[in-house]
């Protein structure tokens, strides 16, 4: 019976690459999936493009085409990646420059396009899910706005021999199904293999997590090896039997417990998990411990694909200024207290405008607040004051208050740190699939 081998080389932009060179040189391949784009990463990334053309791909990608190119293709092992972002034809071109400096003479590349569908939304009657309200509420703010695509112009680029295929907004688990409906050959309305292989897909997408990484919780699931944790790789059958398992020797494990936290990660209803490819249905699905480091996935099945394609909308929502100062030893939090204080009273003196205004205690109070927040009072502690504006003046006004504490502050005050940055948010629509029409580019060496 037919069997491939996909490997998840990276779970997020910044991830980790030399897990990726281990599954490349001895995860016995014929896939390696780079799952590089989250939601605001695309609204960074068009921002890179407006201001440089041949830019807007990921920033990682030359680096890691340098580290796995040559591995994958001695070894005929095929590339896809969502790495292109908003710009997959600079993205394409970038990788054909690699493939030229380590001398090979013969890559074919896929660059898929058309998730871009800004100026779609700004002409259309389209509403934002978070808000209800019309898209060109915010149309003075917009920066991006990216249909998810689904497998199949990957399983096009396939099909045309690609050997490495680079996409923009795609969805993360249709880059593992399309490997899967090109080799088994399943037809585009194969919903009950679609939900199977979409089932893989979301385990394998978010890379390391799945090994042991955003398990670990010493004492209580303890993990070896984690500073050289194995990414996972997904053993599949043509008649759906599917082992998710990592090379052997690398740090991590894949048990039952890590497969079960991972299904269970941004899933909101487990028997309607829509995609642009399949409504997939988990809440049958089972796990076996097969062994060491394996675990067989079973009962996912799916329905008919929905009728629209879900949108990331990026758009500018303020501007952020923030300023932190450490004090340490005996009466450590009393003097935090009171810089707060010192603080908020000279952002009201000197009139800075904020939004919204956290006065934050790291290490008391920061993530849980004070209500929940009841701890023995530390011997250090850290002063965050974080205010929303909406221009970037007042944001650096608020940083620079708190870097005065230095000689106008509490005793004992160091480590000050300030910034202003502008913050870039995400929100959704859906808009019919005709509007998003996928084109495939190639270029060759």
């Amino acid at each position: 019976m037919k069997t491939i081998r996909i490997g998840s080389a990276a779970g997020y932009s910044g991830d980790r690459i030399e897990p990726a060179v281990e599954l490349a040189e001895k995860g016995d391949l014929q896939y390696l999936v780079f799952e590089c784009l989250a939601e605001r990463t695309i609204a960074i990334a068009q921002q890179s493009k407006m201001s440089d053309p041949t830019k807007g791909y990921d920033p990682l990608l030359v680096d890691r085409m340098q580290a796995v190119l040559r591995q994958c293709h001695d070894r005929n092992i095929k590339i896809i990646t969502n790495m292109g972002a908003a710009n997959p034809q600079a993205g394409a071109q970038k990788i054909i420059e690699v493939a030229r400096s380590l001398g090979l003479n013969k890559l074919k590349v896929a660059a898929v396009s058309g998730d871009d569908v800004l100026e779609e939304l700004k002409v259309g009657n389209y509403k934002l899910e978070e808000t209800g309200r019309p898209v060109s509420d915010i149309a003075d703010k917009l920066l991006s706005a990216n249909a998810y695509l689904g497998a199949e112009p990957i399983v096009e680029a396939l099909r045309a021999g690609a050997d490495v295929i680079i996409t923009g907004r795609v969805s993360d688990p249709s880059l593992f199904l399309a490997p899967q409906v090109f080799e088994f050959g399943w037809s585009n309305d194969d919903w009950e293999n679609y939900g199977r292989a979409t089932v893989t897909g979301h385990l394998l997408e978010c890379a390391g997590q799945i090994t042991g990484g955003y398990f670990a919780d010493p004492g209580k699931k303890d993990v070896e090896g984690l500073a050289r944790l194995g990414f996972p790789i997904a053993e599949i059958s043509a008649d759906g039997t599917t082992i998710i398992t990592k090379v052997e020797g690398s740090g991590g494990m894949v048990t039952e417990a890590t497969c079960k936290e991972q299904m269970l990660y941004e899933i909101h209803d487990p028997s309607s998990y829509l995609t642009p490819d399949v409504i997939a249905d988990f809440s049958k699905v089972t796990f076996r411990q097969e062994g060491k480091d394996r675990v067989s996935v079973k009962g996912a099945t799916g329905r008919a694909r929905p009728e629209t394609l879900k949108v990331s909308v990026g758009y500018v929502d303020s501007f952020v200024g923030e300023g932190q100062m450490s004090y340490a030893g005996p009466g450590a939090l009393g003097r935090a207290r009171l810089a707060l204080d010192i603080v908020k009273e000279r952002l009201e003196i000197m009139g800075v405008k904020t939004t919204e205004l956290r006065l934050d205690l790291i290490g008391v109070n920061s993530i849980h607040g004070d209500k929940l927040s009841q701890a023995a009072e530390p011997y250090e502690v850290r002063v965050r004051v974080t205010g929303r504006t909406d221009s970037m003046k007042e944001a650096v006004r608020i940083g620079n208050e708190v870097e005065t504490l230095y000689t106008n502050g509490p005793a004992g005050g160091g480590g000050a740190f300030k910034s202003a940055r502008q913050i870039v948010a995400m929100m959704s629509s859906f808009l019919p699939r005709s509007k998003a029409a996928a084109v495939v580019e190639y270029l060759e060496i």
